[in-house]
């Protein structure tokens, strides 16, 4: 895949910086959000949570945790808004209770750490 050269900008000063496009949605000129969203119904599927988030702008790409074996959801996922869509999803749909559950809905936070779980 061949990468596109950096954008160069002029700072204030005359200086001359380049930018890196961080995503392939940056590149488009948007600038998309990812949240984590916990606390679903075990019952949710893409469409449902999709509708839900619809509400507040335009969902980018979205990806619910399956059990390998049914293929039910677990109960998390995430998802991708721009990032005005993003917040004011996050400023509605946080703490909202569904069924017996309630909503927990941020911006994803870099995992800590270097390694990642797994099998031992």
């Amino acid at each position: 895949m061949d990468s596109a050269p950096p954008a160069i900008f002029t700072a204030a000063g005359g200086s001359a910086f380049a930018r890196h496009p961080q995503t392939e949605f940056e590149l488009r000129g948007l600038y998309v959000k990812k949240m984590f969203v916990g606390g679903l119904p075990l019952e949710s599927t893409e469409d449902t949570v999709t509708e839900m988030f619809n509400e507040y702008g335009k969902v980018r790409s979205i990806k619910l945790a399956s059990d390998v074996f049914t293929g039910k959801c677990k109960g998390f996922g995430f998802v991708e808004m721009e990032g005005h869509e993003a917040r004011a999803a996050i400023a509605a749909l946080n703490g909202k209770i569904i069924g017996d559950k309630s909503l927990k809905v941020q911006f994803e936070e870099p995992r800590k750490g270097g390694k990642r779980g797994g099998r031992r």
